[in-house]
C-alpha cells in the first residue's frame, strides 16, 4: 500500500494499493505492485492477486460488455473518455477492470476506497487533477465500494465528472439505481458485470494451475477437486483462487483432490446482502416463484434468505402479502398458514421457524392463483383516485345520535336477516357507483364456487 500524507506541502492525500499503480509508475518505493504482475511479482502476494489479467485477453468473462466498440473496450484501449459505474458480485473483475482502464489511458490515477476516504480526500483529490489539466495530465479516480459513500461524498464528485476534471471508475457491488444519487448516475456510463459461468471459473483455475505466476504446475488439481472448487465458489474467480490456494498450501504429496479441498475450504457463502440490490432480487424472485406455482424455485431462495441471515419477520411478512396477493379467494386458507407462519416466527424463532415459513411458502406456491382480490381492491382504489365518491345513501348513515332520524338518517333501511334468505334488494354503493363490479372471481380453486355465488348475490342486491 501506498500513502502519501498531505500537510506541510500541501499535498494531497491518497491512498492506493499498489495494484492501481500505472505500469512504470513512481510509487516512491520499492514495495511490490500487482499491477506488475509477471514482471517479478512477489511469490507471497495471494494467489488471485498474482493471477489478475494484465491485459484485455486474459480477461475471462463479461464478454457482454467487451465486444469490439463497445464504451468499456474503448476505455480499455485508451480511446473511452465516459466516467463508468462498475457493479455487479464480488469476484466478477470490477477491479481488474479499473486496473486495465488505468493502465490503457495512460493517465494519472488515484484510486480511494469509500471505506475510508472521506469529502476531503475525495476534494484533494479534484483539487489536484485539476492542477494537473494545467500541464495536460488527465486524472483517473477509481472509488472502490462507492455505494458506501454518502450523498455529500457523493455530490462532491458531480461537478468534477460532469468537466472531465476527473475520470471516474466506481466499482460496487450493488446496484447504483439503490445507492448512487440520480445526477451522479446521469453522468457516468453504469455498466454491469455478471457473475461467472462454471466454464470461465474452471478457466481461470487451469490457468491459475499453469501459469507461472500461480502454481506454476507444481501440483496436480483432479477434475472432482475443480468440480468442487467451482460448486463452492458461485460465480465468484477470487474466491475460487482462494480455495485453490488454500488447498495446494494443505498438500503434502502435491496433489489437490476433492477430500484436500473439502477439507481447507468452507461452505460456500450466500450471495445475499441485505442492504443491497441483491437482497431486491433474490425477494423478486421468491415472490415471482410463488406466483408462477413452481414450488422447487420458492424454497430455493427460501433456503437462500434464511441462509444468508434475513430477518424471518421480513420473510414472514412478504408471504402473509403473497397469500392474498397471489392467491387471494382462490384459497382464503393461504393467508391463515401465512399469518400462523408469522405467529410461529415471533413466538418461537429461528431455527424451527423455518419450518412454518416453508410450510406457508409450499401453500402458497401450491395453491390455485387468483388475482381477484389485487384486482378488485386496485378498481375501488382507482375510483376514489378518479374522485368517484359520492355521497352515502341516506338509509345507509348513522342513526345512533339525536337528531339523525330528522336529517333522513337510517330511514328505510332493510335488515337483511329479517329476509328468509339473509340477503334483499337494497342501495348499497353511491348513486353514482351502482351497477359497478369491482370484483371479478376466477375459476380457480375455491373461486370456482364463489363466482356463480357472487353473480347470485348481485343480481338479488340489485333487483333484478
Amino acid at each position: 500500500m501506498r500513502i502519501e500524507v498531505s500537510g506541510w506541502v500541501g499535498r494531497v492525500v491518497t491512498v492506493t494499493e499498489g495494484l492501481f499503480d500505472a505500469p512504470g509508475a513512481d510509487t516512491g518505493s520499492d514495495e511490490f505492485t500487482a499491477g506488475s504482475a509477471g514482471n517479478g511479482a512477489d511469490h507471497f502476494a495471494p494467489l488471485a492477486v498474482r493471477m489478475r489479467p494484465r491485459s484485455l485477453d486474459e480477461v475471462v468473462g463479461q464478454q457482454h460488455l467487451l465486444g469490439a466498440g463497445s464504451p468499456l473496450r474503448r476505455l480499455i484501449e485508451g480511446s473511452g473518455a465516459a466516467s463508468v459505474l462498475l457493479f455487479g458480485p464480488p469476484g466478477t473483475g470490477k477491479t481488474t477492470l479499473a486496473s486495465l482502464i488505468s493502465h490503457a489511458t495512460g493517465r494519472r490515477f488515484e484510486a480511494l476506497s469509500a471505506l475510508s476516504a472521506g469529502v476531503k480526500e475525495v476534494r484533494a483529490v479534484i483539487d489536484l487533477a485539476r492542477r494537473r489539466l494545467l500541464h495536460g495530465e488527465q486524472t483517473v479516480l477509481f472509488i472502490d465500494e462507492v455505494h458506501r459513500f454518502s450523498k455529500t461524498q457523493q455530490d462532491a464528485l458531480l461537478a468534477a465528472v460532469e468537466n472531465r476534471i476527473v475520470l471516474l471508475v466506481g466499482a460496487t457491488t450493488e446496484n447504483p439505481s439503490f445507492s448512487v444519487v440520480s445526477p451522479l448516475l446521469s453522468r457516468s456510463l453504469v455498466l454491469q458485470l455478471q457473475s461467472l459461468s462454471e466454464d470461465d471459473i474452471r478457466t481461470v483455475l487451469r490457468r491459475a494451475v499453469e501459469d507461472s505466476r500461480g502454481l506454476a504446475g507444481e501440483y496436480t488439481v483432479t477434475d472432482a477437486a475443480l468440480d468442487h472448487i467451482i460448486r463452492v465458489a458461485g460465480g465468484d474467480a477470487r474466491r475460487a483462487l482462494t480455495a485453490l490456494e488454500a488447498s495446494a498450501e494443505s498438500s503434502l504429496d502435491g496433489t489437490v483432490d476433492v477430500d484436500l479441498v473439502e477439507a481447507s475450504v468452507d461452505k460456500a457463502a450466500v450471495r445475499y446482502d441485505r442492504a443491497g440490490d441483491q437482497h431486491y432480487d433474490v425477494i423478486s424472485a421468491f415472490i415471482k416463484s410463488l406466483r408462477g406455482s413452481d414450488v422447487d424455485a420458492a424454497l430455493h431462495y427460501l433456503a437462500r434468505m434464511i441462509t444468508a441471515g434475513e430477518d424471518p419477520r421480513f420473510i414472514a411478512r412478504r408471504l402473509m402479502i403473497q397469500a392474498s396477493e397471489e392467491v387471494g379467494m382462490a384459497d382464503p386458507s393461504a393467508l391463515q398458514t401465512a399469518v400462523a407462519a408469522a405467529q410461529v416466527v415471533q413466538l418461537v424463532g429461528l431455527p424451527e421457524a423455518q419450518l412454518a415459513l416453508a410450510q406457508a411458502t409450499i401453500h402458497i406456491a401450491t395453491a390455485p392463483k387468483s388475482g381477484g382480490v389485487v384486482k378488485a381492491i386496485g378498481a375501488a382504489m382507482s375510483d376514489i383516485g378518479k374522485g368517484k365518491a359520492g355521497a352515502v345513501p341516506p338509509h345507509l348513515r348513522d342513526g345512533h345520535y339525536s337528531g339523525a332520524a330528522a336529517l333522513g338518517n337510517a330511514q328505510g333501511y332493510r335488515y337483511p336477516h329479517d329476509h328468509p334468505d339473509g340477503v334483499l334488494a337494497q342501495q348499497y354503493p353511491p348513486d353514482e357507483l351502482v351497477g359497478t363490479d369491482y370484483y371479478v372471481p376466477t375459476d380457480h380453486g375455491y373461486e370456482r364456487e364463489i363466482g356463480p355465488r357472487v353473480t347470485k348475490l348481485r343480481k338479488i342486491v340489485r333487483g333484478r
